[in-house]
């Protein structure tokens, strides 16, 4: 906008040194700029879909009694923040060392942050576009959200996703004591990244899936052997094998009698 009185008999806006409009008449060629106002009190123009490009100093240029004066302003475009790269989702094995990357834009600059999507997390652990972890472990793990913001609309978010791979870990393996003719189960459970494989044997013999009176169940953390109806034979000492591609490991149980 530009105030003006009576006295004014000439009018222009321009942009830097090109005229937009002297008077009524358009000089410029962009269609995103139009006249709003040509009265005795205001000469205002109007800039539509406003671009990075607009911004700089806009110049009312008026002639009052062949003196002419001349008024500025300065039009400061503000961008939201927009993530334009971002780390893949990654797979690494323990101990390995990860970089993570996340490039943004907008106007002012934003801020970016990493943070670690965990319930043991506190705050940021990255003020940066970059993110490095040597010898990541598998507490580490997870999603990590990169967050960037400049106060000109919500900061935009995006996520990671970090596989930490690590050998089998035999957490829980105990021995039991069934009487004879009743149901014994024996469990083993892992904790592995991939998914452990498990394996049974009674002293140095594999157990076979489907082997008569028995039964395996394996899921993705623990394994089950089953005992449908327990004999003297069955006792004696049971090795629980878990593996992955980075390993493997042992446990030995007991299954005995009360």
């Amino acid at each position: 906008r530009c105030s003006v009185d009576n006295r004014v008999t000439r009018v222009a806006w321009l942009n830097r040194s090109s005229i937009l409009y002297a008077g009524n008449d358009k000089w410029c060629l962009d269609p995103r700029v139009v006249l709003l106002a040509n009265t005795k009190t205001q000469y205002s123009i109007q800039i539509q879909d406003v671009d990075v490009y607009d911004e700089g100093p806009y110049t009312c240029s008026v002639q009052t009694d062949n003196h002419p004066k001349t008024s500025r302003v300065h039009l400061i475009v503000q961008v939201s923040p927009k993530i334009t790269e971002i780390s893949s989702d990654i797979s690494i094995n323990e101990g390995g060392n990860v970089s993570l990357t996340c490039i943004a834009t907008g106007r002012p600059d934003p801020t970016i942050t990493w943070r670690h999507i965990s319930p043991k997390a506190v705050g940021f652990i990255s003020e940066d576009e970059y993110l490095e972890i040597t010898g990541i472990t598998r507490e580490q793990s997870g999603e990590y959200e990169c967050s960037a913001s400049n106060d000109v609309a919500a900061p935009v978010v995006q996520r990671v996703k970090v596989t930490v791979n690590y050998p089998p870990y035999i957490s829980d393996a105990k021995s039991t004591g069934v009487p004879v003719g009743q149901k014994g189960i024996l469990l083993c459970e892992a904790s592995a990244v991939p998914s452990a494989d498990f394996q049974w044997y009674k002293d140095d013999k594999r157990l076979a899936e489907g082997q008569k009176g028995l039964k395996v169940e394996n899921k993705a953390f623990v394994s089950k052997l089953t005992f449908f109806n327990v004999s003297e034979q069955d006792y004696g000492n049971y090795t629980c094998v878990a593996s992955n591609q980075l390993g493997n490991t042992n446990a030995s149980m007991i299954l005995y009698g009360e």
